[in-house]
C-alpha cells in the first residue's frame, strides 16, 4: 500500500450518474487488475474505495458512479486538483487462473475492473469474451473500449433496449469458457455462480471501513473461515465462497 497525491488530469461524465476521471501520480504500488484505490476527500472522515479501470505509466484511470455525497464532491473536481489517494489495495484477480478463453464478467459499476483485466489478458495471447450488464441502455459505458482493446463484448440490458434482454446470466448460456471472472452487485455474483460451468474468480463490492484490513469492518465467511473483502479481497476463488442464506 501507498499513499501519495494525484492530479486530476479530467474529469468526465460517461452517462448521467457515471463518470471518468484519470489522473497522474505514483501507480508502482498497483500490481493486479482487479485492485482498489481509496480516496481521501474534504471534510468526509472516511476514505472512498473505487476500483482501478486502467493503469497506465503514471497514469490512474478510474470509474465512478455518484451514489452519495462524497462521489458528488468528486465529479465537482476538475483538471488540476489534486486527491490524496492509496494505491495497491485488495489482491486483485490471478491472471495464471484463467486458462486459454476465460470470460468476464462485470455488472454496473463492476465493469470498471474488467477493462485492466481483459488488456492484460489479451496481451498473454488469450481470447477473451466479455459480458457487461446493465439496467437500461442509457447506462451502458465502455463498450467500445472493450471491442478496441480486441475482446468480444456482449452487452445485456433488463428492459431489453439495447443487447440482450434480461440479465448477465442470460447472455452465458451459449459461450464456452475455460474460467470466469466476475464483479458486480452480490444478487449478480449469485446468479453468475450458480450458473458458471468452470472454476472463477468473483470480486465482491462491499461498504468499507479503513480499506486495508484494520478495521475488521468488511468481514464475509469462507470455507477458511473469516476475510476481509479489502484484504484479503475483494477477489475471491468460486471455490472458497459461502453464501448467506
Amino acid at each position: 500500500m501507498t499513499q501519495s497525491i494525484f492530479t486530476i488530469k479530467s474529469n468526465t461524465s460517461l452517462n448521467r450518474s457515471v463518470y471518468k476521471m484519470v489522473l497522474s501520480g505514483d501507480t508502482s504500488a498497483i500490481t493486479a487488475p482487479g485492485q482498489f484505490v481509496n480516496i481521501a476527500l474534504s471534510g468526509k472522515f472516511l476514505r472512498r474505495p473505487i476500483s482501478v479501470c486502467d493503469v497506465c505509466g503514471d497514469t490512474l484511470t478510474i470509474i465512478y458512479k455518484v451514489v452519495g455525497e462524497g462521489t458528488e464532491q468528486m465529479c465537482e473536481m476538475g483538471e488540476g486538483e489534486n486527491l490524496d489517494i492509496l494505491t495497491g489495495l485488495g489482491n486483485g484477480y490471478d491472471l495464471s487462473l484463467s486458462g486459454d478463453a476465460p470470460l468476464l464478467i462485470g455488472g454496473g459499476v463492476g465493469v470498471p475492473p474488467m477493462y485492466l483485466l481483459a488488456k492484460k489478458l489479451l496481451s498473454e495471447g488469450k481470447k477473451v469474451k466479455v459480458i457487461l450488464g446493465f439496467n437500461t441502455k442509457d447506462e451502458i459505458f465502455y463498450e467500445e473500449e472493450f471491442r478496441k482493446l480486441g475482446a468480444e463484448v456482449f452487452v445485456t440490458t433488463v428492459d431489453g433496449s439495447y443487447g440482450t434482454r434480461g440479465f448477465v446470466t442470460d447472455a452465458m448460456t451459449d459461450l464456452s469458457y475455460t474460467h470466469i471472472c466476475t464483479c458486480g452487485p452480490e444478487p449478480m455474483l449469485k446468479a453468475v455462480y450458480k450458473a458458471s460451468e468452470t472454476s472463477g474468480q468473483f470480486s465482491f463490492e462491499e461498504r468499507m471501513g479503513c480499506g486495508f484490513g484494520a478495521c475488521m469492518g468488511c468481514s464475509c465467511k469462507t470455507i477458511t473461515g473469516y476475510k476481509r473483502i479489502c484484504k484479503e479481497g475483494p477477489v475471491m476463488k468460486k471455490e472458497e465462497i459461502l453464501w448467506e442464506a
